[in-house]
């Protein structure tokens, strides 16, 4: 029983991890610029596509996966410059309809170009399983967990201890009096979307040696980090860390003791409990009066 359990959690934070990148995505732009960017799953599709695609062209895999880091950084910063700048100051709605228009764009795209196939990465130290307490533990999901705490920790000191985190995380808080005092709110809402897409293609590098790729796997990561991201609640960084390693290690739970039908719907269940009982999330998010 104990072997049972330890799988089922190493399972579940492993996923886990790679809906908490989501998910610090859909944080980092709702704090920016108060959309909610339901094409976040498009960037973790990305990450893995592309990282899929270079490897295959014959590039080395450093190579390949930075520059699957970086096109999705870079389309991100296309998104926000055609999609959403135009309309910066629209209802809500209206931004939420723009972003799943700008996910569909880029599934089609990815269709279009990297083809409709499922693919897979290599692991990155290999298949050799670990064995704790008889549960076994593969090497990838040690790369899962180690680079999302690692990014983490990251962002805590960009938004603690440098001048851009600090601007970005006062235009979260204030637009108007961030742009009184010098700050540039549309540099800070392009970084945003470029940070935010580059997390979600970490997170799909990452994940796509356990899971495989394909051009339609962005809708459902997309929908968790979302859940993930309201979990926790919105707006709150660490909030959003938690909120995705719950939402996957309940969802393996679920899979593992229950049926692996109700799989995808548990994250649904819990974003109903969530909003009917604490529609703040677990740790409450910013309220705060935009102008």
């Amino acid at each position: 029983m104990l072997a049972q359990f330890l799988q089922f959690l190493f399972s579940g934070a492993t996923v886990g991890a790679t809906y908490a990148l989501a998910a610090l995505g859909f944080t980092l732009i709702y704090n920016a610029s108060n959309v909610i960017n339901f094409a976040q799953g498009e960037f973790i599709m990305l990450g893995g596509m592309l990282a899929v695609f270079f490897t295959q062209s014959g590039l080395p895999l450093p190579v390949a996966l930075v520059l699957a880091t970086l096109i999705p950084a870079i389309v991100g910063i296309v998104v926000e410059k055609l999609a959403i700048e135009p309309v910066k100051g629209a209802e809500t709605v209206t931004l939420i309809i723009i972003t799943i228009g700008t996910s569909l764009v880029i599934r089609g795209l990815t269709a279009v170009f990297l083809g409709k196939g499922t693919h897979s990465l290599p692991a990155f130290s290999g298949d050799t399983p670990i064995e704790i307490l008889g549960a076994t533990l593969m090497p990838q999901s040690l790369w899962v967990l180690g680079v999302t705490a690692v990014v983490v920790v990251v962002l805590w000191y960009f938004f603690n201890r440098t001048l851009t985190g600090k601007a970005m995380l006062a235009t979260s808080y204030n637009s108007l009096a961030a742009e009184l005092v010098g700050i540039n709110t549309s540099k800070v809402l392009f970084m945003s979307f470029a940070m935010s897409a580059a997390l979600g293609a970490v997170g799909g590098i990452l994940v796509t040696p356990i899971t495989l790729t394909s051009y339609d796997v962005g809708i459902m990561l997309g929908l968790k980090g979302f859940v993930a991201a309201v979990v926790g609640g919105l707006g709150n960084g660490l909030g959003a860390v938690i909120g995705g390693l719950l939402v996957g290690i309940l969802e393996s739970f679920g899979a593992g003791y229950l049926s692996s039908a109700y799989k995808d719907a548990i994250p649904f269940v819990l974003i109903l409990f969530i909003l009917f009982f604490m529609p703040r999330g677990l740790f409450g998010a910013r309220v705060t009066d935009r102008v």
